[in-house]
């Protein structure tokens, strides 16, 4: 209950709605506001008047974004806010996966053995191309989606989950959760095969070339939506120096490998954003998969040929 100093206090009020009580304060002006009138900021929430004071301070560069982005199908949504609900849903499953796998791992069972993306098992042809003894396992191309949710330890996963959480928070709401997911998946499939055609013997784990994809796409959205992109560039660039370091035990070619296809996923919605061009989308999306199935074909000979 309210006591009696409380409520004869008109600061405890909101200034809108002044029968309405509230414990909460504008961030900018410090007033009082009820729920109707609260609108979710980065930090805390915002007045109707200080929205409006910030919508007519947008900077030209943000103005311009808006304007080249509405009529995408979503991409104004990035702009007032969107849901995560693909980020969420891959969190979960990855964390769920990985605290199996840790569970099972006790017991001598590990499913990350059967996850993992490693080429031999992938091309049964590849040991006896690299003087290998034959693989007598089956034909198991899950792996190369499934690599994004093993990882090789906490941290390893922690990493990942949090450069998913800031990328996904600001991407997912631009593109919708179909185009993120897909996004999603073609880069991890982009990883994998630069792993399998650059280092073809070598196990991969982790969801790194899934999130270099997602930094790859929003790099490239950016710079068309005329964002200053420099602090994105210059963390993407350390941790692709980060990976050819000796002794980092970091696949770089799976870094490289979703980069690349993140950013030409990146280049098809900025290309196709209006929503009567839709069907161009759907084809560049298709011809970026039918262009990594191919790889995955080529690649024993592909790999044979790198080797030798």
């Amino acid at each position: 209950m309210s006591t009696g100093d409380f409520a004869s206090n008109r600061d405890n009020y909101c200034y809108r709605h002044p029968k309405r009580q509230s414990f909460v304060l504008c961030q900018r002006c410090a007033r009082t506001i009820c729920g109707e009138c609260q609108t979710q900021a980065s930090v805390g929430f915002i007045c109707p008047e200080c929205i409006k004071e910030q919508r007519r301070n947008r900077s030209p560069a943000v103005k311009r974004a808006q304007r080249r982005w509405r009529g995408s199908g979503g991409g104004v949504a990035a702009l007032t806010g969107g849901g995560t609900r693909g980020m969420m849903w891959i969190f979960i499953l990855t964390a769920v996966l990985f605290l199996v796998d840790w569970a099972g791992s006790a017991g001598g069972l590990s499913i990350k053995r059967f996850l993992m993306f490693d080429a031999p098992d992938i091309y049964p042809t590849i040991p006896a191309l690299v003087g290998m003894a034959p693989e007598l396992g089956p034909f198991q191309p899950w792996r190369i989606l499934t690599v994004a949710l093993t990882h090789g330890s906490f941290m390893h996963l922690l990493l990942n989950m949090l450069a998913l959480w800031m990328i996904g928070r600001q991407l997912e709401p631009l593109l919708g959760t179909g185009r993120f997911v897909t996004t999603y998946l073609l880069s991890t499939a982009g990883g994998s095969a630069a792993a399998a055609l650059l280092a073809i013997t070598t196990p991969v784990v982790g969801a790194s070339g899934a999130i270099f994809g997602l930094f790859g796409c929003l790099l490239v959205i950016g710079r068309h939506l005329g964002a200053n992109m420099t602090g994105m560039i210059v963390v993407l660039g350390i941790n692709l120096v980060l990976g050819f370091i000796p002794g980092m035990n970091v696949s770089w070619q799976s870094h490289v490998g979703g980069l690349a296809v993140g950013a030409l996923c990146g280049l098809v919605f900025t290309r196709t954003r209006r929503r009567d061009q839709r069907s161009k989308q759907y084809l560049g999306l298709g011809a970026i998969g039918l262009g990594l199935v191919a790889l995955f074909c080529l690649q024993p000979v592909l790999g044979y040929v790198a080797l030798t």
